[in-house]
């Protein structure tokens, strides 16, 4: 994605892999024929000849007139997860991050969209056997109803991600437990949008009288910007999942409002547009 310049706001991406899917990743399962029937929109590095789909796996870099927030931080180097391609990584994630003009301790805030393993990853990093904070200089925002949510269950049923990823920072007092009418600033807040997980949220920029909102979960792919009604198989409520999807796309909807995709293959971000009926996604650069 190149530089996205909303007045006095930047937002670059930092990736770390990409993920293949089948179309059986949502449910209900819909036939190939659905998702093809788009594919004269969608970016062609979003969907394989044989209808395999593409997720992208990148972090936004949000740099304010004030501050520098990390929106998502992936699965992370040296982990043992669900799905093996997510297990034990050996990529320069770090590197790419200086590229786009950040070190890790210039990292101000970091938000997680929502505590999945591809989301929390690079919170910590493997330090002498111990996971240790990556951003020794930042505040993580944690949404209060998220934390809860997976504070509650028992630690045999615990996920990993959130044992190695977000427990050492509560444990090194590094988190700020906020609501989802929190704000930084006039340019960044956060926007609740519950049904992937129970305390989901997406984050709204505003700058130079343009808005911008990164999805998280909300939506995976650009097929569900023409079919909201698709959820995917990890979403908690997947009813609530869609409403939602659905709500943030037709308040998009031929606006001057630009969707950045959490999971989009580039260019990644987009303006949602009518076409007869149904919403499309028309992507920038």
């Amino acid at each position: 994605m190149k530089t996205l310049r909303l007045g006095a706001l930047e937002v670059r991406r930092v990736d770390e892999q990409t993920w293949m899917v089948p179309v059986g990743f949502f449910t209900p399962h819909p036939p190939a024929e659905a998702v093809n029937a788009h594919r004269g929109w969608m970016p062609p590095t979003s969907l394989l000849d044989d209808g395999t789909m593409v997720l992208s796996m990148h972090s936004f870099v949000v740099r304010t007139p004030h501050h520098t927030v990390l929106v998502d931080t992936c699965v992370g180097n040296d982990r043992q997860r669900h799905y093996p391609e997510w297990c034990n990584l050996n990529v320069d994630y770090l590197g790419r991050l200086r590229a786009a003009g950040v070190t890790p301790d210039q990292v101000d805030y970091v938000f997680c969209t929502h505590f999945h393993a591809d989301h929390t990853g690079w919170n910590t990093h493997l330090v002498n056997g111990r996971w240790e904070p990556t951003f020794p200089n930042a505040r993580d925002l944690v949404h209060r109803p998220e934390f809860e949510h997976w504070m509650r269950l028992p630690e045999a049923n615990m996920p990993a991600n959130v044992k190695d990823s977000i427990l050492p920072i509560a444990e090194a007092g590094l988190y700020d437990l906020v609501d989802g009418d929190f704000a930084l600033g006039d340019h960044l807040r956060l926007e609740p949008s519950p049904g992937h997980t129970p305390g989901h949220c997406s984050v709204r920029l505003s700058g130079g009288g343009v808005e911008a909102v990164i999805t998280g979960d909300m939506i995976h792919h650009p097929v569900q910007v023409a079919h909201p009604e698709w959820p995917t198989r990890a979403c908690t409520n997947p009813a609530q999942a869609v409403a939602t999807r659905t709500a943030l796309l037709q308040r998009s909807a031929d606006r001057d409002v630009r969707v950045l995709g959490s999971h989009f293959m580039e260019p990644t971000a987009c303006r949602i547009v009518s076409r007869g009926g149904s919403l499309r996604a028309v992507f920038e650069g």
